[in-house]
């Protein structure tokens, strides 16, 4: 059997939920037992997403092998359940890159390289490279940005050439918002069309149109996508406003869209297996018992809006925890530069279940972090800090138990009194070259934890790997005198030179816990993680306590 590729392609606007729609086709083709491994491409020039401000782009997700890539990497690998890889993600800087490099070694034989045909090829390559290595019987493609614009031309060209020299391997979904103007009161279906046009002045034909809207799709609605845009009517897939975004599989399933791409690749049919997927989706919709927990750090605005993108990881993986424990989660963001005005704003926080510092990076609104720390331990709320929050919390406790006063990261200040947070030797070796994009401490490290701490409870483990993004580390000159306060280092690097868990023990607190890493990116809806799981149980301990 010759390996397919489905391109999804968006219309209208961006953030459309493409990259829900290309998870999604995903799993419904996994459950039909096909190998199916996903793709994302991302159209600007910068050749990985770690440099961006999350504000402006989203999270940054960390894979295995430490590549710095688009948040919908983290939705592939949370619907289809398994890990995907540098190879899996692709952008114009990185493509431009190798085809550079390739000239500079003489690798094209003195042709003249040219925009077209060589960079599409590239494309092509890496598309190809990708699938093979996944030995993917599908692979899903997600084209960014909307059909139209320049940065995406030579990825849709790349798709048209593998449409041309194999037919019957390639399809083309286009993702194509539909709106309904508050002044007309109905579905309009023109933007779609032009979308449409657009894509078959790239040489292109959707297969089939994912119609997003509030509502779903109608009949005449329908009709008018089948005629103006050269499709089937029941190539149309309605893709309404859903409860969750776990909902969407079942809603692909309902309308058969599986089986219709299987036929459009002259597939077996074969029959689904969903009943892991939708037993999850069951106990998240009946999970009504509200738990009420509040992140709090920063990138969470823009202008008058929030955009909770920059930590969509942390808050899919306390969905996951919170679901585990048979509740519903309601998070709350928090400025922390609310508590540096007024710190005695703080006592809001005593009206929450549990806080979440999660990563971050720079000076703005840390004291802040800190001060709502400090009351999380103060108070017995349940606390879990990601990266920056576990560095944070490590400041928090040294100056305030440990009685070293003025202690603070390097990160923020280059010469405090006591830097029990400092950038690591090899770290500080790189930006004095100012290498910056790409050299972080990234990817998958292992780690050992102490046994009988709660962090080895809770993995039910001593040996664990997480995915890390980092440069700053706990000090090891202050590691006796915060373990003599009472800080437990629950767990280090396997030579024992790194910091990688930090607690207080449930003697003292129901709940606190601090880690290098970034576990929510290994959280799955059918494997909620460990970590998230405990959290949540103890801010549902917390709750049931208050009434």
């Amino acid at each position: 059997m010759s390996r397919k590729y489905l391109f999804v392609v968006g219309g209208v606007m961006s953030s459309v939920g493409k990259g829900i729609a290309s998870a999604s086709i995903g799993k419904i083709l996994q459950a039909r037992g096909y190998r199916v491994t996903a793709m994302k491409i991302d159209p600007y020039v910068n050749v990985d997403a770690g440099t961006m401000n999350p504000t402006e782009h989203g999270e940054v997700f960390v894979t295995d092998d430490g590549d710095e890539t688009d948040q919908d990497m983290g939705n592939y690998e949370r619907f289809l359940g398994g890990d995907l890889n540098s190879p899996n993600y692709m952008t114009t800087g990185r493509v431009y890159d190798t085809v550079i490099h390739r000239e500079r070694n003489l690798e094209y034989g003195g042709k003249c390289v040219q925009v077209v045909p060589h960079i599409p090829l590239e494309v092509i390559h890496r598309i190809k490279a990708a699938a093979q290595k996944a030995r993917a019987d599908i692979t899903v493609i997600e084209v960014g940005g909307t059909v139209g614009e320049y940065e995406n031309i030579l990825f849709l060209e790349a798709a048209r050439m593998m449409k041309l020299q194999t037919p019957e391997d390639v399809l083309v979904a286009l993702v194509s918002y539909l709106p309904i103007p508050s002044m007309v009161g109905e579905m309009k279906t023109k933007p779609t069309q032009y979308a449409a046009r657009s894509l078959n002045t790239a040489g292109l034909q959707a297969d089939f149109i994912i119609a997003r809207a509030e509502r779903p799709l109608d009949k005449p609605r329908r009709e008018r996508l089948a005629v103006f845009c050269n499709i089937p009517r029941d190539a149309a897939i309605s893709a309404p406003d859903a409860k969750s975004v776990y909902h969407v599989p079942l809603m692909f399933e309902e309308q058969r869209f599986a089986e219709k791409i299987l036929a459009g690749f002259r597939l077996k049919q074969r029959k689904a297996d969903l009943k892991a997927w939708r037993t999850f989706v069951a106990q998240a919709d009946t999970a009504t018992k509200p738990l009420r927990l509040a992140v709090v750090g920063k990138y969470f605005g823009t202008g008058d809006f929030t955009l909770a993108d920059s930590y969509i990881s942390v808050i899919e993986a306390t969905k996951h925890g919170s679901w585990a424990n048979g509740m519903k989660p309601e998070l709350t963001w928090i400025d922390s530069e609310r508590y540096e005005i007024d710190s005695t704003s703080v006592r809001e926080l005593g009206a929450y279940d549990g806080i979440i510092v999660p990563g971050g990076f720079g000076t703005r609104g840390i004291e802040g972090i800190i001060t709502a720390i400090q009351y999380a331990r103060e108070q017995q709320i349940p606390y879990l800090g990601l990266c920056y929050g576990m560095q944070l919390a490590t400041v928090e406790f040294a100056r305030n138990i440990a009685g070293l006063e003025g202690a603070h990261t390097t990160e923020v200040k280059k010469r405090p009194a006591h830097p029990v947070i400092h950038i690591m030797p090899d770290q500080e070796k790189k930006l004095l070259k100012f290498a910056y994009g790409g050299t972080m401490r990234l990817g998958a490290y292992t780690a050992k934890l102490k046994r009988g701490s709660v962090a080895a409870d809770v993995y039910g483990t001593t040996k664990i790997s997480e995915r890390h993004r980092h440069r700053y580390e706990v000090n090891n000159a202050y590691r006796k005198s915060l373990e003599d306060a009472g800080l437990v280092i629950a767990g280090t690097s396997p030579d024992g030179q790194l910091v990688e868990m930090i607690e207080l023990p449930t003697s003292v607190h129901p709940f606190f816990v601090g880690t290098q890493a970034h576990p929510e990116f290994k959280s799955r809806p059918l494997a909620p993680h460990a970590l998230f799981v405990a959290f949540a149980k103890a801010a549902k301990q917390r709750s049931q306590r208050r009434g």
